[in-house]
């Protein structure tokens, strides 16, 4: 057990690489072996992660299955292989090790270059799993690098007409996002001597920031900003969304399901290890000003969801408002806002896999995503149109699923502090359910479309994990407490 306990994150993160190696042996023109290979190597994570989480101590404040192992020196400081996990981290790491393992089953319908996708596809779950399980903050920077290599290569090589822009505009933005998270590491280096995130957690317990001198107040501020920008472009926080868009409508949908399922999570995680987690008091004084960009961001992409023409336009804005609830919950500073936040952070991660890989569905049987083009297609395709619904009525907070849990425990948080803001964000409800509706109604019902006539229906291989986000939604909805017990310990503002 005790050998277990130590080995079982470097497991979890690197077990996808075992599937890496086998692919690089195998003939390009396998395309059969190299999507059995690439799902087959998903499912160890996945298996511990679920082990893991079983077994994590819900009464423990500090880190649990942790691993550190000295890594090399720089002059007399000492870096470490050091991993870890509470209860925050492990849910962002069973997220995304199910995400990652639906991802690559709605890539059934990738046809070319297999071999490099389902390599990168492995590469970037890697990548996300080390983000949440590092401790080490060089760790957590090269992980968090792996990510914006990997997902710029599979945007550029199988996205869509555009896929060029999309994957510059996203390595343009989250490269800008990475350089002030570089700054804020260095930073964060020169004024703790480590990078080991529970020394520097130490570090600033004991430190009084009001009694510094004006020019160390003025370096921690500068840091702590570096960290909030680099995670507000990552989340992303209005006005730094437009990217996300792009990437959105752009991306091959199997990507975008991982995109829009974890990798939009990573800002949040950020925000809470590193912005409210190392600075609260400084947290606390830009909180009203996050808690309106937050508003914004709910009201405006609601908003622009509700007038867009094409499907994955629609789902985009609609996370453009669902991180804006994420936001003004993170910066409620409240155990239930707080709570809200990570529940929509899990919510969102669930409808958004479940909406994508029904778009994957949909692309492959009609070519279009185009509202205009699509219309009755209940009678021809009544199990896809069936989990559409599921999938849209999540998206708007039907009571019985998880975005309802999620939306009214984050603004219950918020209305505690600030009922003004909860109350005018309350009606990206109503939008919300004006955008999904249209968007439902215009491509299940309303007059058939002669082309489709013939469309067979979404096949086993797709509705049964389709069917297991429906599930996972249904039992988030009814149950938070599946979640909501591994938090108590952990959602402690400034902990």
């Amino acid at each position: 057990m005790n050998a277990l306990q130590h080995w079982l994150l470097s497991l979890i993160v690197f077990a996808p690489l075992v599937g890496l190696l086998i692919l690089a042996v195998l003939p390009s023109r396998k395309t059969s072996w190299h999507r059995t290979i690439g799902l087959l190597a998903m499912l160890p994570s996945l298996a511990l992660c679920i082990y893991l989480y079983q077994r994590l101590d819900n009464g423990a404040s500090g880190l649990q299955w942790t691993q550190k192992v000295e890594w090399f020196h720089i002059g007399e400081m000492k870096l470490f292989y050091h991993l870890g996990v509470d209860g925050l981290s492990a849910i962002m790491l069973l997220l995304t090790a199910s995400i990652s393992l639906f991802a690559g089953i709605a890539s059934l319908y990738i046809t070319t270059k297999t071999k490099l996708y389902y390599s990168l596809l492995l590469l970037l779950e890697v990548g996300v799993l080390g983000v949440f399980a590092s401790q080490n903050l060089l760790l957590f920077f090269l992980f968090f690098e792996m990510t914006l290599v990997t997902l710029f290569l599979l945007i550029s090589g199988w996205g869509g007409l555009e896929k060029k822009k999309a994957s510059y505009m996203f390595l343009l933005y989250n490269g800008f996002g990475s350089a002030f998270l570089l700054f804020a590491i260095v930073g964060l280096l020169a004024f703790t001597s480590t990078l080991e995130l529970d020394q520097i957690k130490a570090v600033f317990a004991q430190v009084d920031l009001g009694g510094l001198p004006p020019e160390a107040t003025t370096f921690v501020w500068g840091i702590f900003l570096s960290f909030m920008i680099a995670f507000a472009i990552k989340l992303p926080v209005f006005p730094f969304h437009t990217w996300m868009l792009k990437v959105h409508v752009e991306a091959p949908p199997p990507v975008v399901m991982i995109h829009a399922g974890v990798l939009l999570k990573m800002g949040a995680y950020g925000m809470i290890r590193f912005g409210a987690g190392l600075f609260p008091t400084l947290f606390a004084q830009i909180a009203t000003g996050l808690m309106i960009l937050g508003l914004i961001g709910i009201l405006y992409g609601a908003v622009l969801a509700f007038s867009q023409k094409e499907l994955k336009s629609v789902i985009a804005y609609s996370s453009v408002s669902h991180m804006g609830i994420l936001v003004i919950g993170l910066a409620s500073l409240t155990e239930a806002g707080m709570q809200g936040a990570i529940y929509q952070a899990v919510s969102h991660g669930i409808i958004s896999a479940l909406l994508f890989f029904l778009v994957t569905s949909l692309v492959e049987r009609t070519r279009t995503t185009e509202l205009i083009e699509l219309g009755g297609l209940a009678k021809q395709l009544p199990i896809l149109s069936g989990l559409l619904m599921v999938g849209a009525m999540g998206l708007l907070g039907l009571p019985g699923l998880s975005g309802f849990v999620s939306e009214f425990i984050a603004f219950l948080g918020v209305y505690q502090v600030n009922p003004q803001i909860a109350i005018i964000g309350s009606l990206g409800f109503i939008i919300a359910a004006a955008y999904t509706l249209r968007a439902l109604l215009k491509v299940t019902y309303g007059q058939a479309v002669t082309r489709f006539q013939h469309v067979q229906d979404i096949q086993v291989r797709e509705w049964l994990p389709m069917l297991l986000l429906v599930i996972l939604s249904i039992w988030m909805g009814i149950d938070p407490d599946w979640i909501g017990n591994q938090l108590q310990q952990t959602i402690q503002i400034g902990g």
